[in-house]
């Protein structure tokens, strides 16, 4: 066999390097020197005789073969991580590490408080979350750079065959208006009701944007008609502009729950329509899955079930 021209300390030079954008915050990330990281890459360079980064740029910017290394070396990052925890499993089974993700919504808003659960009955369980698109999640999996995920929106469809899609609980999705605003005084509100108001809304390309458009045409409520008086990117964003009365908004019952509680925000429900989105589980079933993986993919209904009474 012939000799690899890098090693894996390489790869995770080459990996801090592109997740950090320069070589100095990389160097700081990885608690080594500048030089010392200018030195692997050179010698890297080398062995590969081709360049990784362009010159001409101050920024590390990576040429077409770095492209292609470094798409290849996350693969091998990720599966010398999935040997370390099978390792990990066989020398303490009831230890590991499990390493979890979540779209947006759910990452921000629900996995939180399941996983403070879970860390109730395992806390010998080292817990990671990683929460990003779903699209971006849905990839993690596939690679095995995540262990399983819970996702709110569709899985990619070129990865549908290669991932393992468990339906998992309904969550429902809120009307919520101003405390003050006139609609707030009546137990429900009719579907005709929904074009007088002005929304506040993720953008076109959101996963939940997308949900949510698809779910009230089910329930012919025609989403192209409404009033958008804004576009935000967070959750966040648009909890408050609706609280300082800037519109209405559709959004998770579980990222409401403080609100509600404290009266700040107005849940209007729409007589006869209920608005609900599945989340699933996806696990890539072609990987190694740890008996952390296994024993949360096995408890975490139960999770649910406690989180919501």
């Amino acid at each position: 066999m012939r000799d690899l021209p890098f090693t894996l300390d390489q790869l995770k030079i080459l990996k801090a390097i592109v997740r950090e954008g320069s070589f100095k915050k990389a160097a700081d990330s990885l608690y080594v020197s500048q030089p010392a990281i200018s030195l692997q890459i050179q010698s890297l360079e080398k062995q590969l005789n081709m360049p990784i980064f362009e010159r001409s740029n101050k920024k590390a910017v990576l040429t077409e073969g770095g492209h292609l290394l470094l798409n290849y070396g996350n693969r091998i990052l990720a599966l010398c991580e999935e040997t370390c925890r099978a390792m990990e499993d066989l020398h303490n089974l009831q230890g590991g590490t499990l390493v979890i993700g979540a779209s947006q919504t759910t990452g921000t808003y629900l996995m939180p408080r399941l996983i403070g659960l879970f860390r109730q009955r395992y806390p010998q369980v080292n817990i990671q979350l990683q929460v990003h698109s779903t699209r971006l999640i849905s990839w993690s999996v596939a690679n095995g750079q995540v262990d399983l995920a819970v996702i709110g929106g569709e899985v990619p469809n070129e990865l549908k065959e290669i991932l393992q899609i468990t339906s998992y609980a309904e969550d429902e999705l809120a009307l919520i208006l101003p405390t003050s605003h006139v609609f707030a005084q009546s137990p429900n509100i009719q579907k005709e009701d929904l074009y007088r108001l002005r929304f506040i809304a993720l953008d076109t390309q959101s996963t939940i944007r997308k949900v949510i458009d698809k779910v009230l045409n089910q329930h012919d409520i025609d989403s192209s008609r409404f009033t958008i008086e804004m576009e935000l990117n967070s959750i966040e964003a648009i909890k408050n502009a609706v609280q300082s009365g800037l519109g209405a908004a559709f959004v998770s019952v579980s990222a409401i729950a403080k609100e509600l509680e404290l009266g700040i925000l107005h849940w209007a429900k729409i007589e006869n329509v209920t608005i609900k989105r599945m989340l699933s589980i996806i696990i890539n079933h072609n990987r190694y899955k740890s008996k952390a993986t296994e024993t949360f993919s096995k408890e975490i209904l139960t999770l649910f079930v406690t989180r919501t009474t």
